[in-house]
């Protein structure tokens, strides 16, 4: 793509893309000019859609396909100037319940995760509902024993927000900082110059699950989804969730409704009231 790649890449700088958008933004554009065979300002709105349309068919998820549509949809718009109409619609993903732990396999899974390192970033995120990312970017300065709050500095969308510093939770950072003592990032790579990688975490929560004997298909993602699946058991409000995981709609956070075993439970089925009403 040569120079209209530069000017793709400033673009998106400008606009304030995370690095992961226009790495994949910049590939879904090198890929469309590799199969089309055509410099990229050369492209024309149908064989764009002719490309989309053959990606559909190869079976890839709907958000694989509607992160192809948004880079395009970018280059020939916000970098070429293009006046398409591009009435291409966005692919409607699944909704899917999410997969929780229980108590019970969360008190299990902690309990199998020999090191007190990868124990309390798993604390963090059953503890806080945060995200794995989120974690891993924690400083010391982010700890506030004071106001016993977690501060989330440009989470998912670059927002900002505080959770809240459980007691329990308080003692397990005491615990490790004694152990570690980290100076800058909570989860110090070996040089201690950024975060440790993803996959550290990652492989220490497969192992203590498989020890825990859990069975259920679950990642560590899945410590958030227990995090605000408990609380919707135990009568938090639905938008206290929705600000404490930062979720921009209410409804990615009502999604927990329909997980919450509590608020299942006690939910009459209108079975129930029919055999009640025979019985009488």
């Amino acid at each position: 793509m040569g120079a209209l790649r530069d000017a793709m890449q400033a673009e998106m700088q400008l606009r304030g893309f995370a690095p992961r958008t226009q790495r994949a933004y910049v590939g879904w554009m090198k890929r469309l000019v590799s199969e089309v065979r055509l410099p990229a300002d050369r492209i024309a709105e149908q064989q764009v859609r002719e490309y989309l349309s053959r990606l559909s068919g190869r079976g890839l998820s709907s958000s694989t396909i509607n992160q192809a549509i948004s880079a395009m949809r970018f280059f020939f718009q916000g970098v070429l100037h293009r006046n398409w109409e591009f009435e291409i619609h966005y692919q409607r993903p699944p909704l899917r319940v999410p997969v929780t732990l229980s108590v019970e396999e969360v008190e299990r899974l902690l309990a199998a995760v020999p090191n007190l390192r990868d124990r309390t970033a798993m604390e963090i995120a059953y503890g806080a509902g945060l995200r794995l990312g989120e974690v891993l970017h924690l400083r010391l300065t982010d700890i506030d024993s004071g106001q016993m709050i977690l501060r989330v500095e440009q989470g998912k969308g670059k927002k900002d927000r505080n959770v809240m510093l459980s007691p329990a939770l308080l003692q397990t950072l005491r615990s490790y900082w004694r152990e570690s003592r980290p100076r800058t990032w909570l989860f110090p790579s070996p040089d201690g110059k950024q975060p440790i990688h993803p996959t550290v975490i990652q492989r220490a929560f497969t192992a203590a699950k498989w020890q825990a004997r859990i069975t259920k298909q679950v990642s560590f993602h899945s410590l958030r989804h227990s995090f605000a699946t408990h609380l919707l058991d135990s009568g938090v409000n639905v938008r206290t969730i929705q600000a404490l995981l930062g979720h921009y709609s209410l409804g990615t956070t009502q999604r927990y409704t329909h997980v919450a075993s509590d608020y299942l439970r006690q939910t009459p089925s209108p079975l129930d009231r029919l055999r009640g009403r025979a019985a009488r």
